[in-house]
């Protein structure tokens, strides 16, 4: 009995080490690997001159729709002011290069890095891309910097430590710590979304700055916040395998080159699998191709379902685009198609997105945000754009309605403004025009009459408005 007992304790205390060895050990401290790591991490600081248009006659509009609304619009005297912004960067290359997001840098005329927090030095662009969010500077100067290097995104786990450094607040050479709380997440911010989830905290001047492994090794690039003041332990990170293909291409070429096969698509869902006796919902399903795309050319078809590319299978539709982007322009890949309740597979040459008819006509367009009247505070409306988030610099989960004209008897004359963004009514967050008109028809049903509204006024400051309602 005794022996029996003496090999179950050993199996136990072997099952046990065995355990422990192949998870990550909860680190002592972060000070040694801080410390080597600091003085690769930038603090980036932008400026750009911004116009505006004072209105010479605030009290007066045309009527709607009137051919004199957009030759008033012109009227004004031009107002230039300085606007600036901060952010974070790393370098990769000893000569000087940097990496950061490219909504930190986007149309700033001035950049200029500061390294260690000592030395500050000019920069300019080298290569950007809106659609990932990374931007490459070049460090104006023939000093030797230290870099650091990339890690492999694709083997880092829920749950493993990573540390983050960068300039919250202005603040640089901040030091946080956490562990990877998600994988693939996608909020819809970009085309290509695949983040990298962390409770580190993550503020507003982080963008651009390195998620770094236990190694020191940057998985990911800091990029985007859940909230509106941030550090509420909810981070994004662009994960370093995708963006080094992108940066990769912005160093060697300047821009972008990538895959294209041509095809809008959409999610494939229960009852879309049912009815193709689809074993499950996977894959994306084809709506339309593309004139003279490589799909029309290799015979793919509207009501297809691509299942596999090139060898990876397509769990969610949203995986499509990532995997097609970073597959090399001129290739020739096999795709796996469920058509008529049965998979064919098809052979395509993937052209490249930028230079595309369907990528040019969708660039060059400019729609002109659909606005809403809300009838009984006798306003106009439009929903709050990316565009508008990021020119305001405000924080990337900001939801609201951009008020574009206030009728002289508005109940809101005189206390809110033209470009005031419309955040919450009684209590409720407002993402669209529909949301701001039910809570007004609860508000004149009841006794009260008197709906309290929080706003951004045209200078980004939150306000509280108490209104009486007719």
């Amino acid at each position: 009995m005794s022996k029996i007992k003496t090999t179950l304790i050993s199996l136990i205390l072997i099952f046990n080490f065995s355990t422990l060895s192949n998870s990550q050990n909860i680190p002592n401290s972060f000070a040694d690997l801080a410390e080597k790591l600091i003085p690769s991490v930038v603090n980036i600081s932008t400026t750009q001159t911004v116009v505006t248009r004072s209105n010479p006659f605030p009290n007066f509009q045309f009527p709607p729709g009137s051919p004199f609304e957009d030759m008033f619009k012109e009227f004004g005297t031009p107002q230039e002011r300085q606007s600036s912004a901060l952010g974070s960067g790393f370098i990769i290359d000893e000569k000087g290069i940097v990496v950061t997001n490219n909504h930190v840098i986007e149309g700033a005329e001035d950049i200029v890095v500061q390294v260690n927090g000592e030395k500050k030095f000019n920069a300019k662009v080298i290569g950007a891309d809106p659609l990932s969010d990374i931007a490459i500077l070049k460090i104006d100067s023939r000093e030797s910097f230290l870099p650091v290097k990339f890690g492999d995104s694709d083997k880092a786990r829920i749950g493993d430590w990573v540390m983050a450094i960068g300039n919250p607040f202005g603040l640089g050479g901040t030091v946080t710590s956490g562990i990877i709380s998600a994988r693939n997440r996608s909020i819809g911010l970009s085309r290509y979304e695949d983040y990298i989830q962390t409770d580190a905290s993550i503020n507003s001047g982080n963008s651009g700055g390195p998620l770094f492994d236990m190694n020191g090794d940057v998985i990911g690039i800091n990029t985007a916040i859940l909230g509106r003041s941030g550090n509420v332990g909810i981070g994004f990170s662009i994960p370093s395998n995708s963006a080094k293909i992108v940066i990769d291409q912005l160093i060697k070429f300047g821009e972008t080159k990538r895959g294209w096969l041509g095809v809008r698509i959409q999610d494939v869902t229960k009852e879309i699998a049912e009815v193709e006796n689809l074993d499950e919902p996977r894959g994306a399903l084809v709506a339309s191709v593309a004139p003279n795309s490589p799909s029309e050319k290799a015979g793919v078809k509207s009501g297809d379902i691509i299942l596999e590319f090139n060898g990876e299978k397509i769990g969610q539709m949203k995986e499509l685009p990532i995997i097609v982007a970073r597959t090399e322009v001129g290739k020739i890949v096999k795709v796996k198609i469920w058509r008529n309740k049965k998979e064919i597979t098809k052979t395509i040459t993937l052209g490249r997105l930028e230079t595309s008819e369907d990528f040019k006509i969708t660039k060059k367009k400019e729609v002109k945000p659909e606005e809403t009247i809300i009838e009984n505070l006798k306003i106009k409306v439009r929903k709050l754009s990316d565009q508008d988030i990021k020119s305001r610099k405000l924080p990337n989960q900001t939801n609201g309605l951009v008020i574009t004209s206030v009728e002289k008897d508005s109940p809101l004359i005189g206390s809110i403004e033209i470009n005031s963004i419309i955040l919450e009514a009684q209590k409720k967050k407002i993402r669209v025009a529909e949301d701001l008109n039910q809570i007004l028809k609860q508000v004149l049903k009841s006794n009260q009459k008197t709906i309290l509204l929080v706003i951004y006024n045209s200078q980004n400051q939150k306000r509280y408005i108490g209104i009486k309602l007719d």
